[in-house]
């Protein structure tokens, strides 16, 4: 439809393509709920009021309507599904737009990863907008597939589904300006540059705000967002399957610091989006908290178009796209139905067909697993009488930096499921270099067996957690024989498994039989002892050297506090 077409239809001399009659509007400008008709031409909403001709009529019968919801941060490859799978989970729950960070499978595949996701979102329900990654890797202190410089990455400003740079965890090469991270920044001067910067307060925080970065999605306290919020930065308040931050951060939306605030998702599992939700259900939580609708609504739609600089978005007005969702209730908020475009797309929580998805394509990508695995070897020759160990905190990213007394039998430092104290390894998959990273984790839980996966943020190395090396042996070797993967181990016997051999991070199969297999290492992984709600993701977070306070790379124990490399045993 034209312009003047539009402009006909929003005078009322020629009829819209759909009036929702009889809707209560939540205007995030105003912040009052209207009872009005919106009218859509196209496209677009184009006006209000009664009495407009039209083709097509809804009447709502007084139920509310709000801008489709945005999801400020997000990696879709944490759902363990592709993009047009993480759509069926989504937009049926009213998420109509997400902002992701493609640098999971960016660290296996480097660019040929960033344009897999921008090629696979096409035409889809589901509008998918890349920043793009900034940590290529993450730090020095890791092996990736891939090293992405600011010249690798400069001409992916000029797509247009690329709107800025995304969160820059290398947070002391931006405070100490590391030349190489400062040339990403001013490759995207200009654009949003999303930060990562857990814990970094006073003098470090203002060099890190001070290079242009204006966001921060890792803060785990009020006090922590306060700062950040008070230097300029916008708060993501996120709500992952790991890391439960929405409660805690709640007292810090105000009248007088909401509008700097928007709601994320970060990293969500398939059982959590289907049945919980995403942005849907921290909407919802934070109404229920006592939250005025209006602000809770406001954090999930205009807050973060605004941040993002998509003024066609974010509200329910004339010239926006008709990204709208319908629901009957504010004291208990549950999408009905969802309009994308001007179109319905989802209904009582089922996605509708939608008439691009015949174009969307899966292109292939190459093997990722590179391991030589008659080399590989989980022993841990003993050399001293404490060992660091990592001590994992449920429902947090953030994991303790221990000193124990190791275990030691036949002059090896051995697991020990009677102390809760069991053995870790980071296998490099991706160049075949032979490097292990090995060390210990408390709190895991597993009594006997082990774990294993190729999901390992941000390096997805091969990550295994057990009781005893010939489990640990059993379920690496499992995700090795399945191109990538999780496993649950004991003994000899895979006891379950879930394939992902997009680039080891992905399923291709339908979100369902994701979720099901996953139920299924879940299930597994409890009966052997695992206590923590979701001990895939524990073990994947437990080697990212970028969130404090201890974590294993393949190179190594990172002391994130000292962002460096330490050994294992303690003099």
């Amino acid at each position: 439809m034209n312009m003047q077409e539009r402009l006909a239809a929003a005078r009322g001399a020629a009829p819209a393509d759909l009036v929702l009659r009889h809707a209560r509007l939540v205007n995030v400008f105003s912040g009052a709920i209207e009872e009005t008709d919106i009218v859509i031409a196209g496209d677009n909403v184009v006006g209000f009021g009664d009495g407009y001709p039209a083709r097509e009529v809804h009447d709502l019968d007084g139920a509310f309507v709000a801008p489709g919801l945005l999801d400020a941060h997000v990696h879709i490859e944490s759902s363990l599904c592709t993009v047009p799978q993480f759509a069926r989970a989504v937009t049926p729950h009213g998420t109509t737009t997400v902002v992701t960070d493609p640098h999971e499978i960016a660290n296996v595949l480097g660019l040929d990863g960033i344009r897999y996701m921008l090629e696979t979102a096409k035409y889809g329900p589901l509008t998918v907008y890349v920043n793009v990654p900034s940590c290529v890797p993450a730090t020095h202190m890791e092996t990736t597939g891939a090293r992405l410089e600011a010249e690798d990455i400069a001409d992916l400003r000029h797509n247009p589904w690329v709107l800025g740079l995304a969160e820059v965890m290398n947070y002391p090469g931006v405070i100490n300006g590391d030349e190489g991270v400062l040339a990403k920044l001013a490759a995207f001067h200009g654009r949003p540059l999303d930060g990562h910067a857990p814990g970094v307060h006073g003098r470090q925080l203002n060099a890190y705000a001070s290079a242009g970065i204006g966001s921060d999605h890792e803060c785990t306290t009020v006090d922590e967002a306060m700062e950040k919020l008070r230097r300029g930065m916008v708060i993501f308040i996120r709500e992952a399957t790991n890391a439960h931050n929405l409660h805690t951060l709640l007292p810090l939306i105000t009248p007088a610091t909401s509008r700097r605030i928007c709601f994320c998702t970060d990293d969500r599992q398939p059982a959590d989006l289907l049945d919980l939700g995403g942005i849907d259900f921290m909407v919802r939580s934070a109404m229920q908290a006592g939250i005025p609708p209006v602000t809770a609504i406001q954090m999930a739609t205009l807050n973060p178009s605004e941040w993002f600089g998509l003024r066609d978005r974010g509200a329910v007005a004339p010239g926006r796209v008709a990204d709208l969702i319908v629901f009957e209730s504010l004291a208990d908020f549950r999408v009905k139905r969802v309009y994308r475009a001007g179109q319905v797309v989802a209904e009582d929580g089922r996605l509708l067909p939608w008439p691009g998805s015949a174009r969307q394509r899966q292109p292939r990508v190459r093997s990722s697993m590179n391991v030589d695995w008659d080399s590989l070897d989980f022993a841990i020759p003993a050399a001293g009488r404490a060992v660091r160990v990592i001590g994992a905190i449920e429902d947090q990213l953030i994991t303790e930096h221990l000193i124990e007394a190791p275990t030691l039998r036949d002059g090896l430092a051995v697991a020990d499921p009677a102390r809760d104290l069991l053995k870790m390894a980071v296998v490099e998959r991706h160049q075949n270099s032979g490097h292990v990273g090995k060390g210990f984790i408390k709190r895991f839980g597993l009594t006997r067996g082990a774990l294993a996966g190729t999901v390992a943020h941000d390096h997805h190395n091969l990550v295994v957690i057990g009781a005893d090396d010939r489990s640990m042996m059993t379920a690496a070797r499992a995700v090795g024989a399945m191109r990538g993967g999780l496993v649950v181990a004991e003994g000899d016997q895979a006891l379950a498994q879930l394939p992902l051999p997009v680039a080891g991070l992905m399923s291709d199969q339908p979100i369902e039989a994701v979720r099901s297999g996953y139920d299924d290492l879940l299930s597994a992984a409890h009966a052997l002892g695992a206590a923590m709600h979701d001990p895939f993701m524990a073990m994947s977070f437990s080697a990212l050297e970028v969130i404090p306070h201890l974590k294993l790379t393949d190179l190594g124990l990172v002391d994130v506090d000292q962002f460096a490399l330490v050994p294992l045993w303690v003099a």
